[in-house]
């Protein structure tokens, strides 16, 4: 090629020495060029760096604007999976006079997993450490708007709470910017969980609609997870309500739980169903609110009997092994869960006589959305 023959050609008129020297000079003014730029770069980083000490300096002595810690009301967090009483447990609480609860504010759990998402992420920790975003910075900003939600979610009372299902999973957190909040980790048989999801179609990010093996998986993985965070902050502070024990022995239950919480007892606890519409307020895109608006009831306790597959129930040890740690009979298909009360059969009796006026209460709760997912 043309253009390429005059170099050649220069260079191969060169004596080697002239050459040789002529190379020496080229890998010196790459050394030196090299040498001013490094020097820059290193330079433009301690600037930066130092910006950022600064401000960060500048930050960590400011004062940081949050609530009074000393006039925020009493606090506590109910949580468990989907499908477990979670619901039934608030309407319980939330039809004492003290307390208000209200329905799942659904952002509670996410604005929690975004800051644990942020601390896993070393990369975007950094970015927010060298942005100015200090850990006390947030932890401060997600405290305030979590008790914002819950201060503002409903009609004043003594001691509020909130109902996620999976807010549970962040309870050691919580008690790092909450130190006095209290948890109620609200457990089910897992056979009644799973045939609940599938059968009333409740959709919850990653589990079948069909798939009994995958779901089981995915309850033990939930449950397991939030059982630990509920040792961790440990017997004082979490307390597990075992579903089948609220609903056959509610009055013992329910006491066991006001005590744990340090609410006084009032009958209306046991009759939460005549304040339904009134003190307590349902939302029609949550799947139990037409079950809770019956008295407590012994009609959802064993409907999963007879519907799980039989090679399924044989593997529930191995799919679910948090079954049998938290005492549940997984050898029998018919387990028994214990005998109910003087209370529960009354209710029962109330709703067989007066079926139609029941189911019309259902009906008026029903889920209005075609499809709300569960994450």
């Amino acid at each position: 090629m043309p253009w390429l023959r005059r170099p050649r050609r220069f260079l191969s008129n060169m004596s080697t020495r002239t050459h040789r020297f002529f190379v020496f000079c080229i890998m010196i003014t790459i050394v030196v060029i090299s040498f001013f730029l490094l020097r820059n770069t290193n330079s433009f980083i301690s600037q930066q760096e130092q910006i950022c000490d600064s401000k960060l300096n500048q930050i960590k002595g400011r004062e940081l604007i949050h609530h009074d810690v000393s006039s925020e009301k009493p606090i506590f967090f109910i949580g468990g999976m989907p499908r477990s009483g979670t619901t039934l447990v608030r309407a319980i609480i939330d039809s004492h006079p003290q307390v208000r609860c209200g329905e799942e504010t659904r952002v509670i759990p996410r604005i929690l997993s975004m800051r644990t998402a942020w601390e896993k992420s070393a990369i975007e920790w950094n970015r927010l450490l060298a942005g100015g975003m200090t850990e006390q910075i947030l932890d401060s900003a997600v405290r305030a708007f979590i008790y914002e939600i819950l201060f503002l979610h409903g009609p004043s009372a003594d001691i509020l709470c909130d109902k996620d299902p999976f807010v549970l999973k962040y309870a050691s957190y919580i008690t790092s910017i909450f130190p006095s909040a209290k948890f109620l980790l609200v457990a089910r048989d897992a056979r009644a969980v799973i045939h609940s999801v599938i059968t009333r179609k409740v959709t919850i990010t990653g589990f079948s609609l069909t798939d009994y093996r995958q779901n089981f998986k995915l309850w033990n993985q939930g449950f397991e997870s939030m059982y630990q965070e509920c040792k961790e902050v440990g017997k004082y502070r979490c307390l597990i309500v075992y579903y089948e024990q609220l609903v056959l022995q509610p009055k013992q239950t329910i006491k066991n739980i006001l005590n744990f919480l340090n609410i006084t007892w009032v009958n209306d606890v046991l009759h939460h169903e005549e304040l339904i519409g009134k003190k307590i307020s349902l939302s029609k895109t949550e799947h139990s609110s037409a079950q809770v608006v019956k008295p407590i009831n012994l009609e959802a306790l064993t409907k999963w009997v007879g519907h799980i597959p039989v090679d399924v129930l044989r593997e529930i040890d191995k799919l679910a092994p948090m079954l049998k740690k938290l005492g549940y009979d997984t050898k029998s298909n018919v387990p028994s869960y214990g005998i109910p009360d003087k209370l529960v059969l009354r209710n029962m009796d109330r709703l067989r006589d007066n079926a139609k006026f029941w189911d019309a209460q259902a009906k008026a709760y029903a889920r209005n959305l075609s499809s709300t997912t569960i994450v």
